[in-house]
């Protein structure tokens, strides 16, 4: 498979320009939008989860369009604790639906930017829904209405932020509920399981996505 075209842009968001960076095929069958960690503890769109899940959706032949919330990197504004954030999300949502019309498009986050993606995904009905260690002890997933989308959840049995067990216990309330993948020996930042991750994606991926060789 080549190598995907980057493009670095800016888009438009309710508090200023976001930093987007863009690397699609060059007939792409879809397109997925990420969601980096926490702002407040270094996250941003280069994280190694974030771009293990760009390099996943590019292995199903999606274009990946990662983006800095509001004060993070080149882009505008200041944090403002997942509400401003959604609200970037849904407008990097807004403009890839328009650069690419009537694709599918998915929704996917990591950590913090699992539960802003989660958030997202109620109020702009997605194809479908990635959700790797949804910070459920930090956040009120409670209060969330379930996305009305194939829902993947990736959690690591290991994870010193997210703890396990209260993921299969949120995800047990639901119904039906997500797809839950639970990685052995894994922790919050995949440390050394980069590959497997992306592999197990790309697994999870296949039921959902049509490949376009």
């Amino acid at each position: 498979m080549k190598r995907p075209q980057t493009e670095r842009l800016h888009v438009d968001g309710p508090a200023g320009a976001l930093e987007t960076l863009v690397e699609s095929p060059v007939e792409p069958a879809g397109v997925a939008v990420i969601c980096h960690p926490h702002p407040l503890y270094h996250g941003t769109m280069t994280n190694k989860v974030v771009h293990t899940l760009a390099r996943a959706f590019n292995d199903t032949n999606f274009a990946a369009v990662r983006f800095n919330f509001r004060g993070v990197g080149d882009s505008e504004g200041k944090y403002d604790e997942a509400t401003g954030e959604t609200d970037d999300a849904l407008a990097v949502v807004s403009w890839a639906r328009r650069r690419w019309p009537g694709m599918p498009l998915w929704l996917a986050g990591f950590s913090f930017g699992a539960f802003v993606a989660l958030r997202a995904a109620t109020r702009e009905l997605p194809a479908g829904l990635i959700s790797i260690a949804v910070p459920v002890q930090r956040f009120d997933v409670g209060t969330l209405e379930q996305p009305a989308c194939p829902w993947i959840v990736v959690q690591g049995d290991h994870d010193e932020l997210v703890e396990a067990d209260e993921i299969v216990a949120w995800i047990d309330s639901l119904e039906p509920g997500p797809e839950l993948v639970i990685m052995d020996g894994v922790d919050h930042f995949f440390h050394g399981h980069l590959r497997e991750l992306r592999q197990r994606l790309y697994d999870l991926l296949q039921p959902h996505i049509t490949l376009k060789k």
